[in-house]
């Protein structure tokens, strides 16, 4: 994958460190990492009101409100939701009657599929802990799903960092669930939010009152641009536009690449009341990254992206997601 860079034109000599401690905490075996940007301590604009810079240590206060609770209608409770259904799929327990019967269609219509979860989710770890290495101490993670089952926080609870985390998601019952497991977790919030309207996302309470946005920002968009179906690429533009130089994007896409899972799976979540989810192609997930320098190895299938040391890559009987983490330029 020549044509993808293997390091970060912002890193220099005094990132040296930086890319020392990412190489050790979390390197995937003898291949090196690729280099890393340190990440800059930003100065107040001139006359800007102040604003407090978020510790790296947990706060004994509680956490900021994220607004008020979601309001999920009767008719949510009888429909599938892809974050219930994917929290199915992985062995959670949010989830209702509804959920489990798409789930179960969907093992039965494609095999698989439990797998591909669970790729994607070890795919979520592994970025997270590189960028964590990489000196990061603050996360937006946009459609995020039910924060259970090795999500961010939890990654992030065992590196023992008190990085911050701000979970999104448009699903008002995935919300509350999310508002519930984290409301004794100062570290964390979980806003109802459409992750299209960036305003509001990043202005939201559990947003802007968690995150420093002047300070670098691991942008995470695990498995949720598949669910914009128009201008996916904008939308992610707009977001690094809004964010710090030296900020992250860590991207999964479901692929449009192997008939084996596509077909299948986009027959059946069809079933999801707001949008069509929508594949795309690997050439199509590439434009979606076009404003980030990618770490080595690039745009590969979500198990090929730094294994695990002696999990073998590229090992899966299906392909399912394309993945990639990349630094804003």
């Amino acid at each position: 994958m020549s044509e993808l860079p293997r390091w970060h034109p912002s890193a220099a000599p005094v990132g040296t460190t930086g890319r020392a401690r990412a190489e050790t905490a979390v390197s995937p075996g003898p291949r090196p990492f690729a280099a890393v940007p340190t990440q800059p301590t930003v100065t107040p604009v001139r006359d800007a009101p102040a604003r407090p810079t978020p510790s790296r240590s947990p706060s004994p206060s509680p956490s900021p409100s994220p607004g008020a609770s979601p309001a999920a209608t009767p008719e949510e409770f009888e429909r599938p939701s892809s974050a219930r259904v994917y929290d199915y799929l992985l062995g959670g327990a949010a989830h209702g009657l509804v959920d489990r019967e798409l789930g179960e269609r969907l093992k039965r219509s494609q095999p698989g599929v439990v797998e591909l979860a669970r790729e994607n989710r070890a795919f979520l770890r592994r970025a997270v802990r590189f960028l964590l290495a990489a000196g990061f101490d603050q996360f937006l993670d946009l459609g995020s799903g039910v924060p259970t089952m090795g999500n961010v926080h939890e990654v992030v609870a065992r590196s023992r960092s008190g990085a911050r985390v701000a979970y999104t998601d448009v699903d008002s019952i995935a919300a509350l669930h999310g508002q519930h497991l984290l409301a004794a977790l100062p570290t964390a919030t979980y806003t109802a939010v459409d992750v299209s309207e960036v305003e509001t996302v990043l202005s939201s309470p559990g947003v802007a009152g968690l995150l420093d946005l002047r300070r670098p920002v691991g942008l995470l968009a695990f498995s949720v641009l598949q669910h914009v179906r128009e201008d996916a690429a904008g939308l992610v533009e707009s977001y690094l536009r809004r964010l710090a130089p030296g900020s992250a994007l860590a991207l999964s896409h479901f692929t449009a690449d192997d008939p084996r899972t596509s077909r299948a799976i986009e027959t059946e979540t069809a079933a999801y009341p707001r949008s069509l989810p929508r594949p795309r192609s690997r050439a199509e997930v590439a434009t979606l990254l076009s404003g980030v320098d990618l770490a080595d190895p690039g745009l590969v299938w979500a198990d090929e992206w730094r294994p695990e040391p002696g999990r073998p890559a590229g090992g899966a009987a299906a392909r399912g997601h394309w993945a990639a983490v990349g630094f804003r330029r």
